[in-house]
């Protein structure tokens, strides 16, 4: 018997009238916000222009969705065109079903457009949105709390996941709360980027591999503990492999971009550099104007008094 446990909801979804609120959905929707809203913070601490995430974020948010949704799509095609399935179904988001990878490959498509359109760099945002992201999937991975899915082997730990679902061939029982453990990786994730960036001054696109290094680390265990059917390949998780092959990716990235570019972007938006400069430049202005002003009384004392010694050398020759 177990003593304790994490319980499932009995539902994923309320009704307003009509309209179907998903818990899904809505851990998504919160997750961009705090992705935006930090990365905004994060934006303008490094000379950026309040508002400007969230406008590329228009763009990387929607390619992202499709990216993820590609992915899973993909890799798990049997489930949505093998017999007996309705491929209609593979554009229902909101059931739940979003790569990770795809997500972050396709939103970086979607980031690019949006940053060449303001003339900004790419690597200087991915480094502002990084922690944000991984905060985002630390709330976006509670979607499969309330699906019920995507969780671990079976167990009788007192933080045990209950399902109690038997649809799609679930077993009502405790598992491992994998969904749980990702969370948690995601914030530990995040605070370390925020961390090394304020102690490296990480530049370049280098915060943002560390992310998804760190990220890729964690996957690969977490991914290895499920039981959820998934491609195979030399005994390995198809997933836990995409880990392995981006982790060394971002590893070299960081080693190489570290070399050639050391230290960080001087200035990552130009324009805001410009305002910046007007904003302080009151001051600096003020002071500016106060320094030519004693340089040019000085200059007029110091002709004032050489033109009265030439006239007393003058005077005295006439005297003579």
């Amino acid at each position: 018997m177990e003593l304790a446990f994490i319980p499932s909801p009995s539902r994923g979804v309320l009704y307003l009238g009509p309209i179907p609120l998903r818990g899904y959905a809505f851990c998504i929707i919160i997750g961009v916000f705090v992705a935006v809203w930090l990365g905004n913070k994060r934006w303008i601490a490094r000379g950026g222009r309040a508002g400007t995430v969230a406008d590329i974020a228009v763009w990387a948010v929607p390619f992202g969705l499709v990216g993820g949704r590609l992915y899973h799509v993909i890799t798990d095609y049997e489930l949505y065109f093998s017999e007996g399935r309705d491929w209609v179904d593979a554009f229902k988001i909101w059931e739940g079903g979003l790569g990770i990878w795809g997500a972050i490959a396709l939103g970086a498509v979607g980031a690019w457009i949006g940053c060449r359109r303001r003339g900004i760099p790419l690597p200087a945002y991915a480094d502002a949105i990084a922690p944000g992201i991984a905060f985002a999937q630390a709330i976006g991975r509670w979607g499969n709390w309330f699906n019920q899915e995507l969780y671990g082997k079976p167990t009788d730990l007192p933080w045990a996941l209950e399902i109690t679902s038997s649809s799609d061939g679930r077993v009502p029982g405790t598992y491992h709360p994998t969904f749980l453990y990702e969370s948690l990786w995601c914030i530990g994730v995040a605070f370390l980027v925020i961390w090394a960036d304020r102690r490296f001054r990480l530049g370049h696109g280098r915060a943002f591999a560390l992310y998804v290094a760190a990220y890729c680390t964690g996957r690969a265990w977490i991914e290895y503990m499920r039981v959820d059917d998934a491609h195979h390949i030399l005994g390995l998780r198809l997933n836990v492999w995409t880990a392995i092959l981006v982790f060394l990716l971002a590893v070299t990235y960081l080693v190489v971009s570290s070399k050639k570019r050391p230290g960080r972007e001087d200035v990552v938006e130009p324009g805001a550099v410009t305002s910046g400069d007007d904003a302080d430049g009151g001051e600096k202005s003020e002071d500016t104007v106060t320094s030519a002003d004693a340089g040019k009384d000085n200059k007029d004392e110091n002709e004032a008094e050489a033109e009265a010694d030439a006239k007393d050398e003058a005077g005295s020759g006439k005297k003579t």
